[in-house]
């Protein structure tokens, strides 16, 4: 966890900690959901540089996971993540009622906070994602992280809307991947000093620390965890310059982890570095093919890793 503290001109200790792995989901060969799978991945993860996991999110192939495999899931990860770590519950859908009801049972199973991604398909208003966005707040005490990824979703979570719904006590965060360093920059100019903003997209999380950001969610962090929090604590104690070193090292893995839709490459990754031992998708998405895994195990042997 971080050892900086909130000032009015320093670094700001996050609420989250720095390095977040939005965890995938790991599947038996036959597609079922491998809840010891997944147990064994959280803890080579914590002990991998990350402060925390998000469960069940977009990356967790969420929209292909049943109602009853969440709650399972996270009943499951609520005995796997230490206390002191964080397990964050993703329990964004299109369906405000839906969503709701699931934050509620996260929050029942002891869960430490939500992700909540915007409303995909349906498109809503920017007044349909604040009324969304505050139902869902409303119906649980738990801390609630926005996830803004438009590129997904089909709909962008404006910066107006967004410092709207942080005036909300218990929304305290954004995972910001609208890949739009102008918009995020106006959210950090002008939140609330409880509310702040993490990078959804590992490629720009040095520019998203310079304006403000406070840490990552991640993908990468599934193979290079320890590193990308080594880049934040250089960050925040002032060596730009070996921050700069780390991120730029990482540029490669970054592009192979997304080579294939996520998180198809980044499940023949963590198979490849022993992190699980099946990369099974569900469809709609299939396996990585032959030349996929090329590209996830040349970039994985370019950086150092020791590959069977």
């Amino acid at each position: 966890m971080s050892e900086f503290t909130t000032s009015s001109d320093g670094p700001t200790r996050p609420h989250f900690g720095h390095v977040l792995t939005a965890m995938v989901t790991p599947f038996h060969p036959d597609g079922s959901l491998d809840l010891d799978g997944a147990a064994r991945l959280a803890e080579k993860l914590l002990d991998q540089g990350n402060d925390g996991l998000i469960i069940s999110g977009t990356t967790g192939e969420s929209p292909t996971l049943t109602h009853a495999e969440k709650v399972d899931l996270f009943r499951r990860m609520r005995t796997a993540i230490p206390r002191g770590s964080k397990f964050i519950a993703g329990t964004g859908s299109y369906n405000t009622a839906e969503t709701i009801e699931l934050s509620r049972e996260a929050e029942a199973i002891g869960a430490d906070a939500l992700l909540v991604v915007t409303p995909f398909y349906n498109r809503p208003s920017q007044e349909g994602l604040y009324q969304h966005y505050k139902a869902v707040a409303e119906a649980t005490s738990l801390p609630v992280v926005l996830y803004n990824v438009p590129v997904r979703t089909g709909i962008n979570l404006s910066a107006a809307t967004t410092l709207r719904l942080a005036e909300i006590p218990n929304i305290v965060a954004i995972k910001d991947a609208a890949k739009d360093l102008e918009q995020a920059g106006e959210v950090l100019a002008n939140a609330p000093s409880h509310f702040q903003v993490y990078s959804g997209d590992d490629g720009l999380t040095l520019p998203l620390l310079s304006l403000g950001a406070v840490g990552v969610i991640s993908v990468t962090s599934h193979v290079i965890g320890n590193d990308l929090q080594a880049m934040h604590q250089a960050f925040f104690k002032g060596d730009v310059a070996a921050a700069r070193r780390y991120a730029l090292q990482a540029i490669p893995i970054t592009k192979a982890l997304f080579c294939a839709p996520n998180p198809v490459a980044v499940k023949a990754a963590a198979l490849l570095v022993g992190n699980i031992t099946c990369s099974a998708v569900r469809q709609p998405h299939v396996a990585a093919n032959d030349n996929e895994v090329a590209i996830v195990r040349h970039a994985l042997a370019e950086y150092g890793f020791k590959l069977s």
